[in-house]
């Protein structure tokens, strides 16, 4: 029987701190309680609470740091979930994939976008650009990744958006893989930039054209 109340407590211990998690109490990146006061807030004993912490880790909802405590690293299993799957995809998969997300993305965001979408492109653009001048490669994939988020985000499709958002480390790791810094401080690519202005003067084809043409040099490349 005592099996069983633990069992009980631990449980509910996992759904109290899930609770908290997925509710944005605590949000991605903040630092939980400790056990202790963990354990007086639950009303459970500090080992009910390590063992409902550990499940957590392991849904990937948590991380613990050796030394320093445990951190908020997503609220959602299922974006967890789907992220560790594309860990596991071919990088050609993942472009495939791509093509239809960017597509749509970039002719919803030509035919959407306001002014505060066109500002953030914007901004993402010019970052990209000082990074490849720096030859800074993580910064440039952090860049690239900024810009195609805000076209998703341009679209004004939510769904679209949090998509895009769970593809966005595979995204970053392509734009590592390939050439595509490269062909920028070569001066030999123009896209991004072309893609902006067909999303800003509202040309939703020229923009999927475009769109698909980014994805294809990627493909080449890799």
């Amino acid at each position: 029987m005592r099996h069983v109340g633990r069992t009980s407590l631990v449980d509910s211990a996992i759904r109290e701190l899930r609770q908290e998690i997925t509710s944005g109490v605590w949000p991605v990146g903040a630092k939980i309680p400790t056990e202790s006061r963990l354990a007086e807030a639950l009303g459970v004993s500090r080992l009910s609470v390590r063992e409902a912490v550990r499940v957590l880790v392991h849904a990937g909802l948590l991380t613990t740091r050796q030394g320093d405590g445990t951190y908020v690293t997503a609220t959602d299993e299922s974006e967890v979930a789907f992220k560790r799957r594309l860990d596991r995809a071919a990088t050609m998969d993942i472009i495939d994939v791509r093509r239809g997300l960017d597509l749509v993305a970039a002719r919803l965001a030509a035919e959407r976008r306001k002014p505060a979408d066109l500002d953030d492109l914007r901004t993402a653009l010019g970052r990209r650009t000082a990074a490849h001048q720096a030859a800074d490669l993580d910064a440039f994939a952090d860049a690239d990744v900024e810009f195609h988020l805000s076209i998703a985000a341009a679209s004004h499709n939510p769904v679209l958006l949090d998509l895009y958002r769970g593809m966005s480390e595979a995204v970053r790791e392509t734009v590592r893989r390939d050439h595509c810094m490269e062909r920028a401080v070569l001066g030999s690519d123009s896209t991004h930039e072309d893609l902006y202005e067909a999303i800003e003067s509202g040309d939703a084809a020229g923009a999927a054209t475009i769109a698909l043409t980014i994805l294809n040099d990627q493909e080449r490349d890799l």
